[in-house]
């Protein structure tokens, strides 16, 4: 009996990994191998969805979302303190294995800036359906706003530098583009069937456009190196991030599909974002990018076994 129900897990972790991890990986490795044989620019390509398919996406799925304001303040107050308690998790890790100040910095990011875009809104789709993307849109643009803001005010910390790039998150597009959305979505107004159209056909391009960019930006790495730290801080992304929304979950009362989602979005890998913050401020960029392409891998093995089981 005991064998069967083995079997019978086996059976399910396989399916979840035929079914919604590898359509995922399939286009991410289309990018990494059309990239440089097409002589594809992934800055064009990212500066597109960033300025283009994620503020019509969020746009079009937030202007027209239907959450209860009561229920949305609890999952921005959950994902505001997993985000918290994930980036204090980096740095008591890097701590405790006595990393030096910019290593410490690092783990910070790494830990904090989860791929709830390009991996986490496809995934959470075709894992829990359409009515999932509503939910995992709102993390996506709270984790994003949450984690510019940590993300960029350690680095300026590990280099000694000032805090006023944090503010720039202020003038991102898809923050920008909630605005509008959001005053049609409290005053009940319908938005223009033009507008809804267009906004919908462009967002519809965000995700295989995000996911073949992340492909393409891979095939960009120079050298893959991958040592302890590499290792040890993508397993507190990829591991300790889902664990600590677990124990965080219950305190907000959230359940159903805003609790899956919210989980899975803190299961994600690092985001490309990382390694741009670490470039921009030279805070280890090779050491970052490094550990966002390993725990994108990593995260076959980790982000099938929670699918699974969520």
């Amino acid at each position: 009996m005991s064998s069967f129900i083995f079997m019978e897990n086996i059976g399910g972790i396989f399916l979840v990994f035929l079914n919604v991890v590898t359509p995922v990986f399939i286009l991410v490795v289309i990018g990494y191998f059309v990239g440089p044989r097409l002589k594809i620019d992934a800055r064009s390509l990212s500066r597109t969805a960033y300025f283009v398919f994620i503020p019509a996406f969020v746009f079009n799925i937030i202007s027209e979302a239907k959450i209860d304001s009561e229920l949305a303040l609890r999952m921005l107050s959950f994902i505001l303190v997993t985000q918290i308690a994930v980036a204090l998790l980096g740095f008591l890790v890097g701590k405790a294995l006595r990393q030096s100040r910019e290593i410490t910095a690092a783990f910070v990011l790494i830990a904090t800036f989860g791929n709830v875009g390009n991996f986490g809104l496809p995934l959470i789709v075709f894992r829990l359906g359409e009515t999932a993307r509503t939910f995992a849109t709102v993390y996506f643009v709270a984790t994003v706003f949450i984690s510019f803001i940590i993300c960029v005010g350690v680095a300026s910390w590990a280099r000694s530098g000032g805090v006023t790039a944090v503010f720039s998150v202020f003038k991102t597009p898809a923050l920008i583009a909630l605005i509008p959305a959001l005053v049609f979505n409290i005053t009940d107004v319908e938005v223009p069937i033009f507008l809804s159209r267009l906004s919908g056909l462009l967002g519809q391009a965000m995700i295989p456009v995000m996911l073949i960019t992340l492909g393409v930006q891979m095939g960009e790495i120079p050298r893959i190196k991958i040592n302890f730290n590499v290792f040890a801080a993508s397993t507190v992304r990829l591991i300790g991030g889902p664990v600590l929304a677990l124990l965080i979950v219950p305190y907000f009362g959230l359940e159903g599909l805003e609790r899956s989602t919210g989980i899975l979005q803190a299961a994600m890998p690092a985001a490309v974002l990382a390694s741009i913050i670490a470039l921009e401020y030279k805070l280890l960029p090779e050491f970052v990018t490094t550990t966002v392409l390993f725990s994108t891998l990593y995260s076959i093995i980790t982000l099938t076994v929670i699918l699974t089981f969520i």
